[in-house]
C-alpha cells in the first residue's frame, strides 16, 4: 500500500495562492509532505483526516509523492456532515479511500504533465482525469497553486476534494 500510495500522491497538487506563499517560505523543499501542508495552516481538515486514516506516516516516508492537497475551504464545500462522517472510526476504509485518491506516486511537477498527460493511476487504485486547456484541473478541481516542493514529493493545492468512483 505504500508504494501505491506514493505513486498516488505524485499528482499535481492546486493551493490557494495565499497557502502558496506561506508554503514557498523558508523551509522549501527540506520539510516532508505533511509537515509542510501543517506548516502552512490552510489543511487542517486533511491533516486530521491523514491521522484518522493513518495514512501520516506513510506521507512523511521517503516517496517520493505527489499530492493533490484539498484546502479547509474544498472541504467546507461538502454536503453538511460529510467529513464529520469520514473521520469515524467505523468508516476508516472509506476514508483511506478517499484521501489515496488525492495522491499519485513518484515527484510529478506541472511541467512534466500540462499537456502531455491527461490521465493519472492514484494510489487508490482509480484514474483521475488531468486537463490543461484552461489551468490545469484534476477531474472537477481546480489546482489553484502547482509546485509545492516538499522533501518527499510535491503537492498541487486544489479547490475541489476529489471523491473516488464507486466501486
Amino acid at each position: 500500500m505504500k508504494i501505491l500510495f506514493a505513486v498516488a500522491t505524485a499528482a499535481a497538487l492546486a493551493l490557494a495562492p495565499t497557502a502558496v506563499s506561506a508554503m514557498n517560505h523558508g523551509d522549501h523543499g527540506k520539510k516532508d509532505i505533511v509537515d509542510t501542508a501543517v506548516a502552512n495552516g490552510n489543511f487542517k481538515t486533511l491533516a486530521a483526516a491523514l491521522t484518522a486514516a493513518d495514512l501520516v506516516t506513510t506521507l512523511k516516508g521517503t516517496g517520493p509523492f505527489t499530492v493533490f492537497a484539498p484546502t479547509d475551504a474544498a472541504f467546507a464545500k461538502l454536503p453538511a456532515g460529510t467529513v464529520e462522517n469520514l473521520l469515524k472510526p467505523a468508516n476508516k476504509a472509506q476514508l483511506q479511500a478517499v484521501l489515496t485518491y488525492h495522491v499519485v506516486p513518484g515527484k510529478v511537477p506541472a511541467s512534466a504533465v500540462v499537456g502531455k498527460v491527461t490521465e493519472a493511476t492514484t494510489v487508490n487504485g482509480a484514474t483521475i482525469s488531468i486537463n490543461g486547456n484552461k489551468g490545469v484541473m484534476v477531474n472537477n478541481a481546480t489546482v489553484t497553486t502547482a509546485d509545492v516542493m516538499a522533501s518527499n514529493g510535491v503537492i498541487h493545492v486544489i479547490d475541489t476534494v476529489l471523491m473516488p468512483p464507486a466501486k
